[in-house]
């Protein structure tokens, strides 16, 4: 990283830190060409993470604007520090990890109460977007998976949902709840080793024509629904 710290200010409210590019230049991020032509340079304030006792932090760095030949259309540009920074974000790269990280693990109003006790300024609008903007999973070829309605109006408006049964991702959303549907989705994954499905007889045909060398499992909730119909139908026999 040529990135050169040419001084730290600390008081009771925060670490202030000023570092500067030494780069002789930047690659353009439209044509990719390398431009040493300095047009003009400004002081770039980025959040980092808060220093040992709870106070924010703050690095400085001087960002270069490059200007580009006639050829290309960006005229100019702002020079970025690989690792450290990127365009139109206010905090430094390992900050934004830590709250991609909280906001992956608790969601938007837990991640923000542990964020304000570890000291980070933020808010769950925030962090929701900063999980809006992560980029999604690759995908995977699923070896076992679940099939179930997903309600997008109770009691009027139905799809289906399918799920990796190892990962518990959600791998698509299927406009309807038919085996005509379903069906092409399951000829398209043909590694496909068990379905956890319900009682659905949509999932059944879509299963035993699309998918035959897969195994058909009851879900759990199913499960303990046909147990407790089974002791139900038993009891009521023998009330007498």
């Amino acid at each position: 990283m040529n990135i050169v710290v040419d001084s730290a200010v600390a008081n009771d409210e925060a670490i202030r830190i000023e570092a500067r590019c030494t780069a002789p230049g930047a690659h353009c991020p439209v044509c990719g060409d390398w431009s040493s032509r300095v047009h003009a340079s400004y002081l770039r304030s980025s959040a980092d993470h808060p220093a040992p006792g709870g106070n924010p932090s703050c690095g400085c760095v001087s960002d270069a604007s490059s200007a580009r030949t006639r050829t290309c259309p960006r005229r100019t540009f702002i020079e970025q520090a690989p690792g450290l920074t990127r365009r139109h974000s206010r905090t430094t790269e390992r900050l934004r990890s830590t709250m991609d990280t909280l906001t992956l693990a608790l969601a938007g109003r837990a991640g923000a109460r542990i964020a304000a006790h570890i000291g980070i300024a933020t808010n769950r609008n925030t962090l929701l977007r900063r999980v809006m903007d992560l980029p999604d999973p690759a995908p995977t070829e699923p070896r076992s998976i679940g099939v179930d309605d997903f309600a997008l109006h109770g009691g009027h408006v139905y799809d289906t949902v399918i799920t990796d049964a190892v990962t518990h991702r959600v791998l698509d959303l299927l406009p309807e709840r038919d085996a005509a549907t379903s069906a092409p989705w399951l000829a398209a994954h043909s590694k496909i080793e068990a379905i956890c499905r319900d009682r659905a007889n949509a999932n059944v045909e879509a299963a035993d024509a699309a998918a035959s060398q897969a195994q058909q499992v009851a879900d759990c909730f199913h499960l303990r629904q046909n147990i407790a119909n089974s002791v139900k139908r038993t009891v009521t026999g023998h009330r007498s």
